[in-house]
């Protein structure tokens, strides 16, 4: 799927026999294959560092105009859209979206249906959106009089952490359908965020999922992250979601993925 942060490449197996006849199997589950190639290893450097610069200059352009950017990460289906739909019955704040997607531009055309400015990006087989994607973007988008430039990145929980693309928090997001145990699954994306929202907790009744249990992963992982618990039929926690927004906005300008 994304050539160059490597999950298109295959896992290599190989198989040893030894003396007394047994044929033991040695799977890579846990190496990435590129790590064993330092061409392949330089040219993913190479990439990053270009991005990071890009990165760097796409915050600057967010701050010449006071606007606070927000990276939106999760799994597909974990409400990314439908949060930032509501979003706007509960703060005054004037945002806009950059919405990642491999196609379509559903995602976008739902957000200004409701008057939210948004920009789509179609990223065709990349698995996360990257800092020059966004700049890209940047130039669709009326910056002026904006607080906040949420990106909604491509719904995948593990390449778009491994990107920066220019803004200053991350949020995760994790469904109730899909499990308490992703976040020990999946770590680099929940190391990286500043808020993990625990989203569609009006299902907690007919799921398998604790809350206290996806807290203490959460602590364990990243001690400094915050923790809300969201439904979008919950006006409080909608609130809440908003209050952390209000108070992230100006210190949030410098500071980096």
């Amino acid at each position: 799927m994304c050539k160059d942060c490597g999950c298109s490449l295959p896992r290599h197996s190989h198989s040893h026999e030894h003396g007394h006849g047994h044929l033991h199997h040695h799977q890579e589950l846990h190496t990435n294959p590129q790590l064993n190639d330092k061409k392949t290893l330089s040219v993913i450097h190479k990439i990053l560092d270009k991005n990071d610069v890009e990165a760097a200059h796409n915050r600057a352009h967010f701050e010449a105009h006071n606007i606070t950017a927000f990276n939106l990460m999760s799994s597909p289906g974990s409400g990314k859209t439908t949060l930032l739909e509501h979003l706007k019955e509960y703060t005054a704040l004037n945002y806009a979206v950059i919405e990642g997607d491999l196609e379509t531009s559903r995602d976008a055309d739902r957000l200004i249906a409701k008057g939210i400015q948004a920009h789509q990006i179609q990223t065709g087989s990349a698995c996360h959106l990257d800092a020059f994607m966004v700049h890209g973007a940047l130039h669709h988008l009326p910056l002026e009089g904006l607080d906040i430039c949420f990106v909604e990145n491509v719904g995948n929980l593990v390449c778009p952490a491994s990107y920066d693309v220019g803004t200053h928090k991350n949020i995760v997001l994790l469904s109730v359908p899909e499990g308490d145990d992703k976040i020990e699954k999946y770590p680099v994306m929940f190391r990286r965020a500043d808020l993990v929202l625990i989203t569609k907790c009006d299902l907690l009744p007919y799921f398998d999922f604790s809350v206290d249990e996806a807290k203490a992963q959460l602590k364990k992982l990243n001690p400094d992250t915050q923790i809300l618990e969201v439904s979008i039929k919950d006006g409080d926690a909608m609130r809440a979601v908003v209050a952390w927004l209000n108070d992230n906005l100006h210190h949030a300008a410098g500071e980096s993925q």
